[in-house]
């Protein structure tokens, strides 16, 4: 008897399965507590920043911590990633957001052999900016944008916390 209605309730069962995420609220991302800020910087003392009220908005919903520096001559902004989360977007979001125009994007690697995404940043008000970013994880790997991170950090192929860091100088 079950034999002829096994097809039914399968499809029955897939259905439901895949209507549940839309009924079970999702667990919020685990977020940072306490997050030890490193002191300096490529040699360089680090001073604290105090955020923009969008940035604390931001902040309060990020899964992790956000951190606004200066060395004395960079802006370095830091945030401590906790999960996957897809509010880890690329730094050129944000610029082209604040009606920045952005020149081309390049791949750089630093003094201590580092991989950078950098580009140019023209504000509204003419200031030239240069602007670069990674990301590096617990385990050593590191990404230079956010998407291949994401899915790394998703599927498991590289475990966290993450550091996502951003570097802005005036040109």
């Amino acid at each position: 008897m079950w034999h002829r209605h096994w097809p039914a309730l399968a499809a029955l069962a897939f259905v439901l399965a895949a209507l549940l995420p839309w009924f079970v609220p999702a667990a919020p991302a685990p977020r940072a507590r306490h997050v030890e800020w490193p002191q300096q910087w490529d040699g360089r003392a680090l001073r604290p920043l105090a955020q923009s009220a969008v940035e604390q908005r931001f902040a309060a919903r990020f899964p992790g911590a956000i951190g606004r520096f200066t060395d004395g001559q960079r802006v370095i902004v830091l945030r401590r990633v906790n999960a996957p989360t897809r509010m880890l977007h690329p730094a050129a979001d944000c610029f082209r957001g604040l009606g920045h125009r952005l020149g081309a994007v390049a791949l750089e690697r630093d003094a201590r052999a580092r991989l950078w995404r950098c580009f140019e940043s023209t504000a509204p008000d003419g200031q030239r900016l240069r602007v670069c970013e990674r990301i590096e994880a617990d385990d050593g790997t590191s990404f230079i944008d956010p998407s291949s991170w994401f899915w790394a950090a998703a599927l498991g192929q590289s475990s966290g916390p993450w550091q996502a860091v951003t570097v802005v100088e005036a040109l």
